[in-house]
């Protein structure tokens, strides 16, 4: 089991890699949150912790989507990208110039159903749910192959 100081502290340091206004590439933000990720997964892979990765992982997703849209400054520069990546004129030109903040332009429909999790995939992230599931022991094991009691 995982105490709450050990969610509190994955956090903590997930939320300064992905800040974004830290000075930083998106591959770079990337390769910090593996490193970081891989180290505590691998800390705390005997634990049974899937509902709460999840959680967090929509979190993470969240907070890229928001250093991905906090790169571009201008919106005339927002309109096009978005229209880059499919959305039509009309709903690109209303989301970058939108004066609500860039947390609730992020949850919207349009940014969840453009910047999917297969785009951030493509670009080198990886899940912790994913990863997690890649190296529990448990989760990874077919039942009863494990000894019940030694036998002497």
């Amino acid at each position: 089991m995982v105490s709450d100081k050990g969610w509190k502290n994955l956090k903590l340091k997930l939320k300064t890699i992905t800040r974004k206004t830290t000075p930083a590439t998106f591959d770079e933000r990337i390769q910090k949150l593996k490193e970081v990720q891989q180290g505590w997964l691998q800390y705390y892979r005997m634990a049974s912790i899937q509902g709460k990765l999840k959680d967090v992982d929509g979190w993470v997703r969240n907070r890229l989507r928001c250093c991905i849209r906090k790169q571009c400054k201008k919106p005339g520069r927002r309109r096009k990208n978005l229209m880059r990546l499919g959305v039509d004129l009309e709903h690109a030109y209303s989301h970058s110039r939108s004066r609500m903040g860039t947390w609730a332009v992020v949850c919207s429909p349009i940014l969840r159903t453009i910047i999917t999790v297969e785009r951030l995939q493509q670009r080198g992230y990886e899940s912790l749910f994913i990863y997690y599931q890649k190296i529990a022991p448990f989760l990874n094991e077919p039942l009863y192959t494990r000894t019940v009691r030694t036998v002497v």
